[in-house]
């Protein structure tokens, strides 16, 4: 009788093979799961803008979400140029959103990228910081540190906000 130290195949009690294909379709099922989970993009428009950091998105005609902008905050003394900016950049155009997480009060945060074919992706509350319209909120910034480098530049050149400083 041969014996092995590990069998040659592996047996659940009900004496079933269970075989390389099941685990591969278990790890398949499981990663389907993770990625539906973090990091979702919907592609839709931006029908409002609220403020600077508030605004309706439209998905598909269909889903309709209140979205507010993750990581930044906006100066009072300059918000409503900062809407302003943020309506001309965005409203009625392809955008796309990534969804980052919730608040306390339910609000969906995300990322907002605009997807126009003359001006490029760009990303909005980046943008809103590069043009000194936004500032970083303290603690927050991207996987590169793209806030601060933002928020330095913009201070660096004196725009908006950081030009009203004395």
């Amino acid at each position: 009788m041969d014996t092995y130290f590990f069998p040659k195949r592996f047996t659940f009690p009900t004496q079933r093979k269970f075989t390389p294909a099941g685990f591969i379709i278990l790890f398949l099922l499981c990663l389907a799961f993770i990625s539906a989970s973090f990091g979702d993009s919907l592609y839709g428009k931006v029908t409002a803008v609220k403020s600077a950091t508030e605004m309706t998105f439209v998905y598909n005609d269909t889903g309709k979400y209140e979205i507010r902008l993750i990581g930044i905050d906006v100066p009072k003394n300059i918000s409503d140029q900062s809407t302003r900016f943020v309506t001309r950049m965005i409203l009625h155009k392809n955008a796309r959103i990534r969804f980052e997480g919730r608040t306390r009060n339910n609000e969906m945060l995300v990322r907002l990228f605009t997807d126009d074919s003359i001006s490029g992706i760009k990303e909005v509350a980046l943008e809103l910081v590069k043009s000194g319209f936004a500032l970083r909120r303290q603690g927050f910034d991207y996987k590169y540190g793209e806030l601060s480098v933002a928020q330095a530049q913009a201070q660096k050149a004196k725009r908006g906000f950081w030009g009203l400083i004395k």
